[in-house]
Protein backbone atom coordinates (compact mmCIF):
# COMPACT_ATOMS: atom_id res chain seq x y z
CA UNK A 1 0.00 0.00 0.00
CA UNK A 2 1.01 3.85 -0.71
CA UNK A 3 0.41 4.81 2.50
CA UNK A 4 3.00 2.17 4.59
CA UNK A 5 5.50 4.77 2.86
CA UNK A 6 3.88 7.41 5.04
CA UNK A 7 5.78 8.15 8.50
CA UNK A 8 5.54 11.20 9.34
CA UNK A 9 2.50 14.29 8.39
CA UNK A 10 4.78 15.69 5.63
CA UNK A 11 5.31 12.43 3.95
CA UNK A 12 1.29 12.65 2.89
CA UNK A 13 2.33 15.35 0.80
CA UNK A 14 5.37 14.28 -0.53
CA UNK A 15 4.08 10.62 -1.21
CA UNK A 16 0.97 12.01 -3.16
CA UNK A 17 2.97 14.42 -4.83
CA UNK A 18 4.72 11.93 -6.09
CA UNK A 19 2.18 9.44 -7.12
CA UNK A 20 -0.72 12.13 -8.13
CA UNK A 21 1.23 15.44 -8.79
CA UNK A 22 -1.92 17.24 -10.29
CA UNK A 23 -4.53 15.86 -8.39
CA UNK A 24 -6.61 18.46 -6.27
CA UNK A 25 -5.26 18.12 -2.49
CA UNK A 26 -6.86 21.35 -1.62
CA UNK A 27 -10.28 22.88 -2.89
CA UNK A 28 -10.64 26.85 -1.26
CA UNK A 29 -13.74 28.32 -2.67
CA UNK A 30 -12.13 28.89 -6.38
CA UNK A 31 -8.73 28.09 -5.37
CA UNK A 32 -6.92 24.63 -6.41
CA UNK A 33 -4.17 23.67 -4.67
CA UNK A 34 -2.56 20.61 -6.38
CA UNK A 35 -0.68 17.82 -4.51
CA UNK A 36 2.29 18.73 -6.13
CA UNK A 37 1.59 22.63 -5.19
CA UNK A 38 1.19 21.45 -1.62
CA UNK A 39 4.51 20.03 -1.36
CA UNK A 40 6.50 22.43 -3.40
CA UNK A 41 4.62 25.42 -1.30
CA UNK A 42 4.91 23.80 2.15
CA UNK A 43 8.76 23.08 0.93
CA UNK A 44 9.10 27.23 0.60
CA UNK A 45 7.44 27.39 3.75
CA UNK A 46 9.76 25.27 5.66
CA UNK A 47 12.46 26.47 3.96
CA UNK A 48 11.40 30.47 5.19
CA UNK A 49 11.22 29.34 8.74
CA UNK A 50 14.87 27.73 8.67
CA UNK A 51 16.01 31.34 7.24
CA UNK A 52 14.20 33.37 10.10
CA UNK A 53 15.99 31.13 12.74
CA UNK A 54 12.55 29.16 13.94
CA UNK A 55 14.56 25.91 15.07
CA UNK A 56 13.15 22.26 15.42
CA UNK A 57 11.02 21.72 18.24
CA UNK A 58 9.71 25.19 18.02
CA UNK A 59 5.82 25.82 18.48
CA UNK A 60 4.22 28.30 15.39
CA UNK A 61 0.94 30.00 16.04
CA UNK A 62 -1.92 29.41 13.26
CA UNK A 63 -4.82 32.39 13.74
CA UNK A 64 -6.98 32.31 11.56
CA UNK A 65 -10.20 30.34 9.57
CA UNK A 66 -10.06 27.32 7.75
CA UNK A 67 -8.34 28.04 4.73
CA UNK A 68 -6.24 25.81 2.02
CA UNK A 69 -3.10 28.07 3.37
CA UNK A 70 -3.54 26.56 6.56
CA UNK A 71 -2.67 23.10 5.49
CA UNK A 72 0.03 24.77 3.72
CA UNK A 73 1.44 26.08 6.97
CA UNK A 74 1.20 23.16 8.62
CA UNK A 75 2.93 20.84 6.49
CA UNK A 76 5.52 23.42 5.62
CA UNK A 77 5.56 23.71 9.79
CA UNK A 78 6.98 20.36 10.38
CA UNK A 79 8.48 19.89 7.62
CA UNK A 80 10.60 22.64 9.43
CA UNK A 81 10.65 20.37 12.50
CA UNK A 82 8.37 21.96 14.18
CA UNK A 83 4.83 21.88 15.39
CA UNK A 84 1.85 23.82 14.59
CA UNK A 85 -0.38 25.69 17.43
CA UNK A 86 -3.93 26.61 16.02
CA UNK A 87 -5.04 29.66 17.55
CA UNK A 88 -8.60 29.97 18.94
CA UNK A 89 -9.68 33.51 17.01
CA UNK A 90 -12.79 32.67 18.88
CA UNK A 91 -10.38 34.20 22.29
CA UNK A 92 -10.36 37.01 23.66
CA UNK A 93 -6.84 38.77 23.48
CA UNK A 94 -6.14 38.24 26.98
CA UNK A 95 -6.86 34.03 26.63
CA UNK A 96 -4.92 34.03 23.55
CA UNK A 97 -1.68 35.69 25.11
CA UNK A 98 -1.67 33.02 27.96
CA UNK A 99 -1.74 30.40 25.07
CA UNK A 100 1.54 32.29 23.29
CA UNK A 101 3.46 32.73 26.43
CA UNK A 102 3.17 29.12 27.79
CA UNK A 103 3.98 27.27 24.20
CA UNK A 104 6.91 30.30 23.82
CA UNK A 105 5.35 31.32 20.31
CA UNK A 106 7.81 33.53 18.37
CA UNK A 107 6.03 33.42 14.97
CA UNK A 108 2.48 33.62 13.85
CA UNK A 109 0.62 33.32 10.87
CA UNK A 110 -2.63 35.29 10.83
CA UNK A 111 -5.25 35.68 8.59
CA UNK A 112 -6.52 38.45 6.88
CA UNK A 113 -9.50 39.28 9.62
CA UNK A 114 -7.46 38.76 11.99
CA UNK A 115 -4.14 41.06 11.81
CA UNK A 116 -4.98 43.40 14.69
CA UNK A 117 -6.11 40.93 17.16
CA UNK A 118 -2.29 39.04 16.19
CA UNK A 119 -0.92 42.84 16.62
CA UNK A 120 -2.69 43.11 20.26
CA UNK A 121 -1.20 39.80 21.18
CA UNK A 122 1.72 40.52 19.97
CA UNK A 123 1.63 43.87 22.15
CA UNK A 124 0.67 42.24 25.31
CA UNK A 125 3.09 39.73 25.52
CA UNK A 126 6.07 41.97 25.32
CA UNK A 127 8.31 39.41 23.58
CA UNK A 128 9.41 39.35 20.26
CA UNK A 129 6.82 37.90 17.76
CA UNK A 130 6.94 37.54 14.27
CA UNK A 131 3.56 37.97 12.56
CA UNK A 132 3.40 36.26 9.07
CA UNK A 133 0.35 37.96 7.22
CA UNK A 134 -1.48 34.86 5.24
CA UNK A 135 -2.51 36.86 2.53
CA UNK A 136 1.18 37.88 2.20
CA UNK A 137 2.67 34.34 2.91
CA UNK A 138 4.16 34.19 -1.02
CA UNK A 139 6.19 37.53 -0.71
CA UNK A 140 7.31 36.38 2.96
CA UNK A 141 9.09 32.66 1.40
CA UNK A 142 9.87 34.24 -2.46
CA UNK A 143 13.58 34.26 -1.70
CA UNK A 144 14.00 30.70 -0.58
CA UNK A 145 14.04 27.66 -2.58
CA UNK A 146 11.60 24.92 -3.11
CA UNK A 147 13.78 22.20 -2.33
CA UNK A 148 12.57 19.57 0.37
CA UNK A 149 14.16 20.98 3.52
CA UNK A 150 15.12 17.23 4.63
CA UNK A 151 14.91 17.73 8.21
CA UNK A 152 14.56 14.43 9.99
CA UNK A 153 10.98 14.41 11.93
CA UNK A 154 10.59 11.01 14.32
CA UNK A 155 7.74 9.47 15.32
CA UNK A 156 7.79 11.59 18.82
CA UNK A 157 7.77 14.68 17.52
CA UNK A 158 5.57 16.77 18.38
CA UNK A 159 3.21 17.83 14.64
CA UNK A 160 0.23 19.72 16.18
CA UNK A 161 0.19 21.50 19.90
CA UNK A 162 -3.81 21.61 20.77
CA UNK A 163 -5.31 23.74 23.82
CA UNK A 164 -7.63 22.60 26.10
CA UNK A 165 -8.55 24.61 29.04
CA UNK A 166 -8.09 22.67 32.70
CA UNK A 167 -10.78 22.98 35.27
CA UNK A 168 -8.50 25.84 37.47
CA UNK A 169 -8.86 27.53 33.72
CA UNK A 170 -5.26 27.83 33.09
CA UNK A 171 -4.62 26.68 29.08
CA UNK A 172 -2.78 23.26 28.42
CA UNK A 173 -1.02 22.44 25.80
CA UNK A 174 -1.70 18.38 24.34
CA UNK A 175 1.34 17.66 22.28
CA UNK A 176 0.20 15.24 19.64
CA UNK A 177 3.01 13.71 17.57
CA UNK A 178 3.72 12.23 14.27
CA UNK A 179 3.74 8.84 15.57
CA UNK A 180 0.49 9.02 17.35
CA UNK A 181 -1.22 10.49 13.96
CA UNK A 182 0.39 7.63 12.03
CA UNK A 183 -1.30 4.96 14.53
CA UNK A 184 -4.47 7.02 14.47
CA UNK A 185 -4.47 6.84 10.28
CA UNK A 186 -3.94 2.88 10.54
CA UNK A 187 -6.44 2.42 13.19
CA UNK A 188 -8.94 3.87 11.07
CA UNK A 189 -7.94 1.79 8.00
CA UNK A 190 -9.73 -1.08 9.66
CA UNK A 191 -12.58 0.87 11.36
CA UNK A 192 -15.40 1.42 7.89
CA UNK A 193 -17.46 3.80 9.83
CA UNK A 194 -14.28 6.02 9.51
CA UNK A 195 -11.93 5.03 6.80
CA UNK A 196 -11.62 7.21 3.61
CA UNK A 197 -10.63 6.45 0.00
CA UNK A 198 -8.11 8.46 -2.65
CA UNK A 199 -12.15 9.35 -4.09
CA UNK A 200 -13.52 10.98 -1.56
CA UNK A 201 -13.78 14.57 -0.89
CA UNK A 202 -13.93 15.85 2.44
CA UNK A 203 -15.16 19.63 3.43
CA UNK A 204 -13.92 20.81 6.48
CA UNK A 205 -16.23 23.05 8.65
CA UNK A 206 -15.72 22.88 12.21
CA UNK A 207 -12.75 25.27 13.36
CA UNK A 208 -9.29 24.39 12.99
CA UNK A 209 -8.40 24.64 16.35
CA UNK A 210 -11.31 21.96 17.15
CA UNK A 211 -10.29 18.14 17.10
CA UNK A 212 -13.83 17.87 14.96
CA UNK A 213 -12.18 20.00 12.10
CA UNK A 214 -8.26 19.84 12.45
CA UNK A 215 -7.55 15.85 13.02
CA UNK A 216 -11.16 14.54 10.99
CA UNK A 217 -10.24 16.27 8.11
CA UNK A 218 -6.92 15.24 8.04
CA UNK A 219 -7.13 11.73 6.64
CA UNK A 220 -7.90 12.73 3.40
CA UNK A 221 -4.89 14.13 2.57
CA UNK A 222 -3.07 10.77 4.45
CA UNK A 223 -4.95 9.03 1.99
CA UNK A 224 -4.20 10.92 -1.48
CA UNK A 225 -8.36 12.41 -1.90
CA UNK A 226 -9.55 16.04 -2.33
CA UNK A 227 -10.10 17.95 0.75
CA UNK A 228 -12.31 21.54 0.60
CA UNK A 229 -12.69 23.94 3.20
CA UNK A 230 -15.09 26.30 4.42
CA UNK A 231 -13.84 29.09 6.50
CA UNK A 232 -16.65 29.22 9.14
CA UNK A 233 -19.78 27.33 9.45
CA UNK A 234 -22.89 28.91 8.42
CA UNK A 235 -26.25 27.42 6.75
CA UNK A 236 -26.38 29.37 3.47
CA UNK A 237 -22.76 28.41 2.99
CA UNK A 238 -22.50 25.07 3.77
CA UNK A 239 -24.92 24.46 0.98
CA UNK A 240 -22.60 26.34 -1.43
CA UNK A 241 -19.97 24.48 -0.39
CA UNK A 242 -21.85 21.13 -1.07
CA UNK A 243 -22.88 22.54 -4.51
CA UNK A 244 -19.64 23.36 -5.54
CA UNK A 245 -17.54 20.77 -4.37
CA UNK A 246 -19.40 17.66 -4.12
CA UNK A 247 -17.89 16.70 -0.76
CA UNK A 248 -18.62 13.06 0.25
CA UNK A 249 -17.60 13.41 4.08
CA UNK A 250 -17.70 15.78 6.33
CA UNK A 251 -18.11 16.78 9.96
CA UNK A 252 -20.47 19.00 12.30
CA UNK A 253 -21.87 19.53 15.21
CA UNK A 254 -25.36 18.81 16.52
CA UNK A 255 -26.00 22.30 17.00
CA UNK A 256 -24.94 22.85 13.11
CA UNK A 257 -26.95 20.11 11.96
CA UNK A 258 -29.50 21.55 13.85
CA UNK A 259 -29.48 25.01 11.98
CA UNK A 260 -29.20 22.73 8.69
CA UNK A 261 -32.41 21.31 9.08
CA UNK A 262 -34.09 24.12 10.16
CA UNK A 263 -32.70 26.56 7.37
CA UNK A 264 -35.39 27.78 5.00
CA UNK A 265 -33.50 27.98 1.28
CA UNK A 266 -35.56 29.37 -1.59
CA UNK A 267 -33.65 26.63 -3.69
CA UNK A 268 -33.82 22.94 -3.94
CA UNK A 269 -30.63 21.28 -1.74
CA UNK A 270 -29.34 18.06 -3.61
CA UNK A 271 -27.01 16.41 -0.71
CA UNK A 272 -26.70 13.43 -2.59
CA UNK A 273 -22.71 13.40 -2.65
CA UNK A 274 -22.43 13.24 0.98
CA UNK A 275 -21.71 9.20 1.93
CA UNK A 276 -21.05 9.96 5.84
CA UNK A 277 -21.76 12.70 8.17
CA UNK A 278 -19.69 12.54 11.38
CA UNK A 279 -20.21 14.39 14.41
CA UNK A 280 -19.68 15.26 18.12
CA UNK A 281 -20.67 17.31 21.12
CA UNK A 282 -23.50 15.60 22.49
CA UNK A 283 -25.89 12.79 20.66
CA UNK A 284 -28.59 13.60 18.82
CA UNK A 285 -32.43 12.55 19.22
CA UNK A 286 -34.77 10.06 17.18
CA UNK A 287 -36.98 12.76 15.87
CA UNK A 288 -33.64 14.71 14.69
CA UNK A 289 -32.44 11.64 13.33
CA UNK A 290 -35.02 11.00 11.36
CA UNK A 291 -35.17 14.38 9.71
CA UNK A 292 -31.92 14.21 9.31
CA UNK A 293 -31.58 11.19 7.59
CA UNK A 294 -34.31 12.42 5.04
CA UNK A 295 -32.99 15.55 4.58
CA UNK A 296 -29.07 13.88 4.34
CA UNK A 297 -29.72 10.63 3.10
CA UNK A 298 -26.21 9.34 4.22
CA UNK A 299 -24.52 7.53 6.85
CA UNK A 300 -24.29 8.99 10.40
CA UNK A 301 -21.38 8.26 12.64
CA UNK A 302 -21.18 9.97 16.10
CA UNK A 303 -17.89 9.72 17.94
CA UNK A 304 -16.89 10.55 21.09
CA UNK A 305 -13.21 11.84 22.03
CA UNK A 306 -10.94 14.63 23.83
CA UNK A 307 -8.12 16.59 22.81
CA UNK A 308 -5.36 14.47 24.88
CA UNK A 309 -6.88 11.06 23.24
CA UNK A 310 -8.97 12.00 19.99
CA UNK A 311 -11.57 9.13 19.01
CA UNK A 312 -12.46 6.91 22.06
CA UNK A 313 -15.82 5.40 20.90
CA UNK A 314 -18.02 5.61 17.61
CA UNK A 315 -21.58 5.36 17.21
CA UNK A 316 -22.03 3.14 14.30
CA UNK A 317 -24.15 3.53 11.25
CA UNK A 318 -26.31 0.57 12.16
CA UNK A 319 -26.15 1.91 15.48
CA UNK A 320 -28.41 5.07 14.34
CA UNK A 321 -31.85 3.06 14.97
CA UNK A 322 -35.09 5.00 14.99
CA UNK A 323 -36.74 2.01 16.65
CA UNK A 324 -34.04 1.97 19.21
CA UNK A 325 -34.06 5.64 20.83
CA UNK A 326 -32.15 4.82 24.15
CA UNK A 327 -29.23 3.81 22.05
CA UNK A 328 -29.26 7.02 20.46
CA UNK A 329 -28.53 8.10 23.91
CA UNK A 330 -25.00 6.44 23.78
CA UNK A 331 -21.44 7.56 22.60
CA UNK A 332 -21.15 3.38 20.81
CA UNK A 333 -18.91 1.21 21.64
CA UNK A 334 -14.41 1.35 21.24
CA UNK A 335 -12.25 2.23 18.54
CA UNK A 336 -10.60 -0.53 17.21
CA UNK A 337 -7.22 0.04 19.33
CA UNK A 338 -8.67 1.33 22.24
CA UNK A 339 -9.26 0.16 25.82
CA UNK A 340 -11.70 1.69 27.78
CA UNK A 341 -12.32 0.79 31.69
CA UNK A 342 -15.55 2.42 34.14
CA UNK A 343 -13.89 2.54 37.62
CA UNK A 344 -14.82 3.71 40.72
CA UNK A 345 -13.14 6.64 43.22
CA UNK A 346 -10.33 4.48 44.38
CA UNK A 347 -9.55 2.99 40.87
CA UNK A 348 -11.46 -0.46 41.08
CA UNK A 349 -13.24 -1.45 37.57
CA UNK A 350 -17.15 -0.97 37.75
CA UNK A 351 -19.13 -3.90 35.88
CA UNK A 352 -21.72 -3.54 33.40
CA UNK A 353 -24.80 -0.93 34.84
CA UNK A 354 -22.77 0.54 37.10
CA UNK A 355 -21.47 4.01 36.98
CA UNK A 356 -17.75 5.60 37.10
CA UNK A 357 -15.10 7.22 35.67
CA UNK A 358 -14.15 6.75 31.93
CA UNK A 359 -10.69 6.05 32.04
CA UNK A 360 -8.54 5.46 28.37
CA UNK A 361 -5.79 3.72 26.56
CA UNK A 362 -4.86 4.00 22.87
CA UNK A 363 -1.84 4.63 21.09
CA UNK A 364 -2.64 7.62 19.60
CA UNK A 365 -3.60 9.30 22.74
CA UNK A 366 -1.34 12.17 24.17
CA UNK A 367 2.06 11.39 26.02
CA UNK A 368 1.51 14.36 28.71
CA UNK A 369 0.73 17.74 28.97
CA UNK A 370 3.63 20.47 27.49
CA UNK A 371 5.46 21.65 30.67
CA UNK A 372 2.98 20.51 33.09
CA UNK A 373 4.20 17.33 34.50
CA UNK A 374 1.63 18.14 37.64
CA UNK A 375 -1.15 17.71 35.81
CA UNK A 376 -0.17 14.98 33.89
CA UNK A 377 0.68 13.42 36.70
CA UNK A 378 -3.05 13.65 37.81
CA UNK A 379 -4.28 13.07 34.38
CA UNK A 380 -2.21 9.85 33.49
CA UNK A 381 -2.00 6.85 36.02
CA UNK A 382 -0.49 3.87 35.24
CA UNK A 383 -0.94 4.62 31.64
CA UNK A 384 -4.60 5.47 31.43
CA UNK A 385 -5.92 8.74 30.87
CA UNK A 386 -8.33 10.02 33.26
CA UNK A 387 -11.06 11.49 31.22
CA UNK A 388 -13.16 13.76 34.10
CA UNK A 389 -16.33 11.96 32.70
CA UNK A 390 -18.50 9.68 34.56
CA UNK A 391 -19.98 7.21 32.00
CA UNK A 392 -21.69 3.51 32.28
CA UNK A 393 -21.35 1.03 30.21
CA UNK A 394 -24.23 -1.50 29.29
CA UNK A 395 -24.18 -5.45 28.61
CA UNK A 396 -23.31 -5.16 25.08
CA UNK A 397 -20.48 -2.31 26.02
CA UNK A 398 -22.05 0.42 24.84
CA UNK A 399 -20.80 3.96 26.78
CA UNK A 400 -23.44 6.37 27.78
CA UNK A 401 -21.80 9.69 29.38
CA UNK A 402 -23.88 10.49 32.64
CA UNK A 403 -21.94 13.34 34.27
CA UNK A 404 -18.94 15.69 33.79
CA UNK A 405 -16.99 15.27 36.74
CA UNK A 406 -14.82 18.20 34.97
CA UNK A 407 -17.46 20.66 35.90
CA UNK A 408 -17.72 21.40 32.63
CA UNK A 409 -20.45 23.21 30.14
CA UNK A 410 -20.90 22.12 26.22
CA UNK A 411 -22.53 25.02 24.14
CA UNK A 412 -22.78 24.74 20.23
CA UNK A 413 -20.15 21.92 20.42
CA UNK A 414 -17.60 23.86 22.55
CA UNK A 415 -16.13 22.75 25.75
CA UNK A 416 -16.70 25.91 28.36
CA UNK A 417 -15.04 25.05 32.37
CA UNK A 418 -17.11 26.72 34.56
CA UNK A 419 -13.96 27.96 36.68
CA UNK A 420 -12.69 30.10 33.23
CA UNK A 421 -15.68 32.24 33.37
CA UNK A 422 -15.90 32.21 37.09
CA UNK A 423 -12.55 33.66 36.75
CA UNK A 424 -13.19 36.13 34.81
CA UNK A 425 -16.29 37.31 36.58
CA UNK A 426 -14.62 37.05 39.85
CA UNK A 427 -11.73 39.74 38.79
CA UNK A 428 -14.79 42.37 38.87
CA UNK A 429 -13.71 44.08 42.32
CA UNK A 430 -17.68 44.20 42.51
CA UNK A 431 -18.12 40.70 42.69
CA UNK A 432 -17.60 38.59 45.68
CA UNK A 433 -18.76 35.32 45.13
CA UNK A 434 -19.39 34.00 41.48
CA UNK A 435 -20.69 30.23 40.36
CA UNK A 436 -21.53 29.02 36.77
CA UNK A 437 -23.55 26.39 35.41
CA UNK A 438 -24.88 25.21 32.58
CA UNK A 439 -28.60 24.95 31.63
CA UNK A 440 -30.43 23.17 28.64
CA UNK A 441 -31.07 25.38 25.63
CA UNK A 442 -32.98 24.43 22.71
CA UNK A 443 -30.44 25.54 20.16
CA UNK A 444 -27.04 25.14 21.54
CA UNK A 445 -27.44 22.07 23.71
CA UNK A 446 -26.26 24.23 27.35
CA UNK A 447 -26.13 27.86 27.48
CA UNK A 448 -23.61 29.81 30.24
CA UNK A 449 -25.64 31.17 33.00
CA UNK A 450 -24.05 32.70 35.82
CA UNK A 451 -24.89 34.00 40.20
CA UNK A 452 -23.11 36.46 41.59
CA UNK A 453 -22.98 37.78 45.04
CA UNK A 454 -21.76 41.68 44.63
CA UNK A 455 -20.29 43.12 47.54
CA UNK A 456 -22.99 44.76 49.70
CA UNK A 457 -21.13 48.43 49.24
CA UNK A 458 -20.32 47.70 45.50
CA UNK A 459 -23.53 47.51 43.19
CA UNK A 460 -23.12 46.25 40.03
CA UNK A 461 -25.15 46.20 36.88
CA UNK A 462 -25.34 42.84 34.55
CA UNK A 463 -24.73 44.69 31.65
CA UNK A 464 -21.54 45.95 32.69
CA UNK A 465 -20.33 42.28 33.95
CA UNK A 466 -21.35 40.84 30.49
CA UNK A 467 -18.83 43.87 28.78
CA UNK A 468 -15.83 43.08 31.61
CA UNK A 469 -16.21 39.32 30.30
CA UNK A 470 -15.49 40.12 26.80
CA UNK A 471 -12.28 41.46 27.81
CA UNK A 472 -11.15 38.46 29.30
CA UNK A 473 -13.04 35.34 27.48
CA UNK A 474 -14.56 34.17 24.57
CA UNK A 475 -17.79 35.15 23.36
CA UNK A 476 -19.48 31.64 22.89
CA UNK A 477 -17.75 31.40 27.21
CA UNK A 478 -19.64 34.78 27.92
CA UNK A 479 -22.93 34.14 30.59
CA UNK A 480 -26.36 34.08 28.48
CA UNK A 481 -27.47 34.89 31.92
CA UNK A 482 -26.90 36.39 34.86
CA UNK A 483 -28.65 36.54 38.31
CA UNK A 484 -27.49 39.04 41.20
CA UNK A 485 -28.33 36.97 44.41
CA UNK A 486 -27.27 37.98 48.32
CA UNK A 487 -25.94 34.39 48.20
CA UNK A 488 -24.87 30.78 47.00
CA UNK A 489 -26.46 27.58 48.21
CA UNK A 490 -23.43 25.91 50.41
CA UNK A 491 -22.33 22.77 52.09
CA UNK A 492 -21.23 22.59 55.67
CA UNK A 493 -17.93 22.64 54.25
CA UNK A 494 -18.59 25.68 52.55
CA UNK A 495 -18.58 24.22 49.12
CA UNK A 496 -20.73 26.03 46.60
CA UNK A 497 -23.98 23.57 45.79
CA UNK A 498 -23.87 23.81 42.15
CA UNK A 499 -26.73 21.02 42.02
CA UNK A 500 -29.36 23.40 43.62
CA UNK A 501 -28.85 26.51 41.31
CA UNK A 502 -29.53 24.03 38.00
CA UNK A 503 -32.46 22.37 40.09
CA UNK A 504 -33.48 26.41 40.31
CA UNK A 505 -32.98 26.88 36.87
CA UNK A 506 -35.27 23.96 36.11
CA UNK A 507 -37.74 25.27 38.56
CA UNK A 508 -38.04 28.87 36.66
Amino acid sequence: MITSDIRCLPDMVRVWAGKTPNKAALLDGGRVVTYAQLNSRSNRIANALVAAGVRPGSHVGFLGKNSAAFFEIWVGVNKAGCALTPLNWRSAAAELVEVVQDAKIRLIFAGGDFTELAERVHQATGTTIDVILEDELEQWFSSVGSADPGIVVPDSATALLGYTSGTTAAPKGVPITHGALMNWFRAAETEPSVNWDSNDIGLMVMPNFHLAGTLVSLPALYHGATLATLSAFEPTAFIFAVALHRPTVTCLVPTALQMLLDHKSGQPTDFSSLRRILYAGSPIGQHTLQQALDTFGCDFVQFYGTTETFIITLLRPEQHRLDNPDLLKSCGQPMPGVELRIVDANGRDLPAGETGEVLVRSPWMFSGYWNKPDSTAAAIIDGWYHTGDGGIRDQDGNLFLVDRLKDMIVSGGENIYSAEVERALAAHPSVQSVAVVGAPDEKWGERVVAFVVPYPDAPVDVSDLVSHCRDLIAGYKVPKEIHLANALPQTASGKVQKAALRQQLRGE
